[in-house]
């Protein structure tokens, strides 16, 4: 979806969970929103091919730590993000959405429908991502036969 971004397209780019004024700039397609997003594409390549080298046989040329750092960092990033330890996710849209906590009365309707996006969408899908990194750094580090 970055990479989709990137070159232009608008994917879902509504639906992103930021403040207001940064939103803008990511619906106006400011410089820094675009760069971020092509780092952000080369970034998944880079994940791509960690993902494949913890199963395939190639990736027995990776150094084992290296592949590890990197499933249980992402994993670890990707649950806290879904859980919501910056704010949201899915414990603070649950606050936002049940009127624990407050939306901010200027963009009151623009959070909120946001945090149900966030809610539906994004935390369950980050969640699941992490999870699976979580597994594979998991499996990574354990014991497998005739590995020394």
């Amino acid at each position: 979806m970055k990479l989709a971004q990137a070159l232009g397209a608008d994917a879902l780019a509504d639906k992103d969970p930021l403040p207001p004024h940064l939103r803008e700039q990511l619906l106006a397609r400011h410089p820094l929103f675009v760069a971020s997003h092509w780092a952000l594409a080369g970034a998944a390549v880079v994940g791509i091919i960690v993902a494949l080298a913890a199963v395939r046989p190639w990736g027995a040329r990776f150094p084992r730590r290296l592949l590890l750092t990197v499933s249980w960092t992402l994993g670890i990033f990707m649950i806290a993000r879904a859980v919501g330890v910056a704010g949201s996710g899915l414990v603070g849209d649950a606050l936002l959405l049940t009127g624990v906590r407050e939306a901010p009365a200027e963009h009151a309707a623009l959070v909120l429908t946001l945090a149900r996006w966030d809610l539906l969408l994004w935390s369950p899908f980050f969640l699941l991502w992490g999870v699976c990194w979580a597994v594979t750094g998991w499996r990574l580090g354990r014991p497998v036969q005739g590995r020394t």
